[in-house]
């Protein structure tokens, strides 16, 4: 009849593939780097944590006003392999931090990078100056995995926090099978198997045998609280490694009341793939995933 229908708009942040949902990475070129006004100095900062910390302090016309802890890389002729993070900007000059190498050099909790992205994932979540993480990615990139070895890595060989916390929210990807037995703990394990998927491929000794396997399995699924988003209305976890799965299947304000359940000392995580989003009414633009990645990206 000549009415035209409208999204609404006012709460929704960018589609799926749009460019103005923030990827948290760039890249500088040869262009760039070849560019009248280009001035480069390198400092060496001994850290009794992770050893010597280089930064370099990039003056350059096109440094614009990038988020602080933006990834920047180059694969250029003459800064082959640049992997680093972006710690302050003062005008026109860039300090950024190079990233310690996952993909060669370091492991986390037995597991190695296999591209520059899961570099940039496992350097950000072992930094404990950084407390509020999101990793988007499609299914298989490795969020859970990378996430667990690295609050594995933090919880029990760095000592920076007391435990791990697990949750997410309990959306059926199809049609729900009914009530589940047991208690809370019981009800929430059929949701958890990706998490377990996780720890059993962390606790796999490539020399050890199925006893080892086993029972390092079962040491790690003790250190893992699992919790239903269902039940933390009111909550404070103070020292935690506090892990959301499936994110985008939050709304913006459960969202929200999950990571303000953050007391003092607390690394707060939300990881999920925006193409598999399970919550009716809920679309890309309006997940509170989508809110997280582009309202805390400074």
């Amino acid at each position: 009849l000549g009415i035209v229908s409208e999204d609404y708009r006012n709460d929704q942040v960018a589609n799926v593939g749009d460019e103005t949902l923030f990827g948290g990475q760039i890249e500088i070129t040869d262009d760039m780097w070849e560019a009248t006004g280009v001035d480069i100095q390198i400092d060496r900062e001994d850290s009794p944590d992770v050893g010597t910390i280089i930064i370099y302090h990039v003056t350059a016309p096109w440094i614009g006003n990038w988020p602080i802890n933006t990834h920047i890389y180059s694969d250029s002729t003459s800064q082959q392999n640049f992997r680093g993070i972006l710690r302050k900007i003062e005008g026109s000059t860039a300090s950024i931090e190079i990233l310690p190498d996952f993909e060669q050099q370091y492991h986390c909790w037995g597991i190695q990078a296999r591209n520059k992205e899961q570099n940039y994932a496992l350097s950000i979540l072992t930094d404990p100056e950084i407390d509020f993480v999101t990793i988007a990615g499609d299914a298989g990139t490795g969020k859970t995995l990378l996430t667990l070895a690295a609050a594995l890595q933090l919880c029990y060989e760095d000592k920076f926090y007391d435990e791990i916390i697990v949750t997410r929210a309990t959306v059926p990807m199809g049609e729900d099978i009914g009530f589940l037995p047991g208690e809370e703990e019981a009800k929430i394990e059929p949701w958890m198997g990706a998490i377990t998927d996780a720890l059993e491929t962390l606790s796999a000794s490539p020399e050890g045998n199925d006893f080892e396997r086993k029972s390092g399995l079962e040491f790690l699924k003790n250190r893992v609280k699992i919790k239903s988003s269902s039940f933390m209305r009111g909550r404070s976890f103070s020292g935690k490694f506090f892990l959301i799965d499936e994110a985008q299947n939050l709304t913006a304000a459960q969202m929200l009341g999950l990571i303000s359940r953050a007391g003092p000392g607390t690394k707060v995580v939300a990881i999920g793939n925006l193409k598999q989003i399970d919550t009716p009414y809920l679309s890309a633009s309006t997940s509170g995933f989508s809110y997280a990645i582009d309202r805390m990206r400074n």
